[in-house]
C-alpha cells in the first residue's frame, strides 16, 4: 500500500497535521542529536546539570526554529507573549526530562562513570516526554493560530455541515471494522447453528 492512498483515508484533520508534525519531528530530532552531544560532553559535571545546560542551548534554537518554521504562517502580533510562554513551556518540559534523570540518577543510584549507557536510555525518555508535552503545548498555547483560520461557524447549518462532515469522516475510517465485524459475528452465529445441530 502506497503511503499516499494511507493519507487519503485518514480525516481531513489528522492529514492537515502532517506539514506540521514531519516540521516538529524534524527540528525535535536535529536537536536531540545536539542535545546528546551536549548532555555527553558535560555529563562529568552532574547529570542533572549537564541536562539543563543542554536544555537551555537546544530551547533557544528551537524557538527561532519553530517560529520561522514550524509555525511560521501563524500571527506574529504578540512576539513577547510567545516567548515568555515558549520559555515557560520548555522549563516544564526540562522539569520532565531532568525528573526523569533524576529518578535515574538518584532513585536507581546510577553513575555518571559506570552507568553511562542507562543515563542515556533514561534521557531518551525524558525527552520523549518532554517532546509530547511540548508539542501540545506549542500548537494549542504558544503558536496559537490566527482566528481567521479557525472561524467559529456563523450558523446552524454551518454547525450542522460541519457536524456532517466529521460523521462521515468517521463513518470512513471505521467502515472496514464494521465490515470486519459483520462477517465475524455471522461465522460465530453458523458455528453455533452447526454445532447446536449436533
Amino acid at each position: 500500500m502506497h503511503l499516499a492512498s494511507v493519507a487519503s483515508v485518514l480525516p481531513q484533520r489528522v492529514r492537515s497535521l502532517v506539514p506540521e508534525v514531519s516540521a516538529f519531528a524534524l527540528i525535535g530530532a536535529a536537536n536531540s542529536v545536539l542535545y546528546f552531544v551536549i548532555f555527553n560532553l558535560t555529563m562529568t559535571m552532574g547529570a542533572v546539570k549537564a541536562t539543563i545546560l543542554a536544555n537551555v542551548i537546544t530551547v533557544a534554537l528551537a524557538y527561532v526554529a519553530h517560529r520561522y518554521w514550524t509555525y511560521r504562517s501563524r500571527q506574529k502580533t504578540q512576539a513577547s507573549r510567545e516567548a515568555v510562554l515558549f520559555v515557560g513551556f520548555n522549563l516544564a518540559g526540562t522539569l520532565i526530562q531532568s525528573g526523569v534523570v533524576g529518578v535515574a540518577k538518584y532513585g536507581f543510584g546510577l553513575s555518571e562513570t559506570t552507568d553511562r549507557l542507562w543515563l542515556n536510555v533514561a534521557t531518551m525518555i525524558g525527552i520523549g516526554l518532554g517532546m509530547v508535552f511540548r508539542f501540545w503545548a506549542y500548537r494549542t498555547l504558544v503558536f496559537r493560530p490566527h482566528p481567521a483560520d479557525h472561524a467559529q461557524p456563523a450558523s446552524a447549518m454551518e454547525v450542522l455541515a460541519e457536524a456532517y462532515e466529521e460523521e462521515s469522516e468517521f463513518q470512513q475510517l471505521t467502515a472496514p471494522l464494521e465490515v470486519e465485524m459483520t462477517i465475524k459475528q455471522r461465522t460465530s452465529a453458523d458455528e453455533e447453528a452447526t454445532s447446536n445441530r449436533r
